[in-house]
């Protein structure tokens, strides 16, 4: 099953399948090893939802809602 990253809730993980948004958006995300076929696993999240805190190979990483939304992920386990 596919869906964006925004919409995990946490202890779910999953791999990346893309990343789309435009120029710098796309661009931070690859800089910080948001590339296809990395594992992500949700952490923690704000209690309003926005940031969301990531572990992605092998570091911890915080990222805002809009950011998450242009990764599309494979949900592992389902």
């Amino acid at each position: 099953m596919e869906k964006t990253l925004d919409l995990f809730a946490v202890g779910n993980s999953g791999i990346v399948k893309s990343v789309s948004g435009e120029g710098q958006i796309k661009r931070r995300l690859f800089d910080m090893g948001i590339t296809p076929g990395a594992e992500i696993y949700m952490r923690k999240a704000a209690p309003l939802g926005d940031p969301i805190e990531v572990t992605v190979r092998g570091y911890e990483l915080t990222l805002r809602k809009a950011e998450a939304k242009c990764v599309v992920m494979e949900v592992k386990g389902q």
